[in-house]
């Protein structure tokens, strides 16, 4: 399937997270049409074994392909950390995933270490390390789960005192360190953006992994000659496995803006 300009990206998540991807690339692409699947009923993919997760990632990545798109976004860290060699052995287009871009985009910026913070399974399995050192052995990492991050995140307390309090206690023992540069390794991350900076201060610098592989898409389809040659407004699907009642709420805070042409499948 040789992939074509007009065609969409497409995005794809364990659930809703993803969505700040989607809005990164809407803000930086507003010509690309896009289509974003949240597997809503088999979330979350953090306490599956890593065959699992495999498995549900390339039942995913075949419903998107049948989609005609022309890249495929890895939004989520966990499939990101266990399955990417599965997507991109699947794919004929070009595969991105916010590991990796998260990853470049910490090493260009420190010059004294970098903290990296997300859900236990993503700490767990080093896949952050591992891809830093990768780029730059030299870089020191110091990882920290915050498991209590996501559900603030879906309550919308994004600047409540609580958030605060456990953004200091779970970055107490990062700050100890010496960094300068601070990976958001969640996609509900970057909507705790400003509390987080306002808790590490301006001597650390944030890596929004939406924002990053946002960008790393602007420069590959710049590269292989494919955004939208179309300037008209462009069409956002969204498909998901299961609906729950406040997903549509929860999706609007993450999107920016309301959610519509949401569709539910059944396997």
């Amino acid at each position: 399937m040789a992939a074509q300009a007009s065609s969409p990206i497409g995005v794809f998540d364990s659930g809703i997270g993803g969505l700040t991807v989607v809005r990164a690339l809407m803000e930086r692409l507003p010509f690309e049409d896009i289509v974003y699947f949240g597997d809503t009923a088999r979330v979350p993919y953090g306490v599956k074994s890593r065959e699992t997760i495999q498995s549900f990632t390339a039942q995913i990545t075949e419903f998107l392909l049948a989609h005609d798109v022309k890249l495929l976004i890895i939004a989520c860290n966990t499939m990101a950390a266990v399955a990417v060699e599965t997507v991109r052995a699947m794919s004929p287009v070009p595969v991105l995933d916010v590991i990796d871009a998260g990853a470049k985009a910490a090493v260009a910026l420190t010059h004294k270490g970098v903290g990296v913070i997300g859900t236990p399974t993503t700490i767990n399995s080093n896949a952050y390390a591992r891809s830093i050192h990768a780029l730059n052995p030299a870089v020191h990492v110091y990882s920290q789960a915050c498991p209590l991050f996501v559900p603030l995140v879906e309550e919308g307390w994004l600047e409540h005192e609580v958030t605060r309090l456990t953004a200091r206690e779970y970055l107490k023992p990062v700050f100890v360190e010496q960094i300068d540069t601070l990976v958001l390794g969640c996609t509900h991350y970057p909507l705790l953006k400003p509390l987080l900076q306002e808790v590490a201060g301006p001597g650390i610098r944030l890596v929004d992994s939406a924002i990053t592989v946002a960008e790393q898409t602007a420069t590959l389809l710049d590269r292989l000659g494919l955004h939208n040659p179309q300037r008209h407004a462009p069409e956002y699907r969204y498909f998901v496995t299961d609906v729950p009642l406040r997903f549509q709420t929860i999706g609007g805070r993450f999107l920016g803006r309301e959610l519509t042409h949401l569709e539910q499948v059944r396997w």
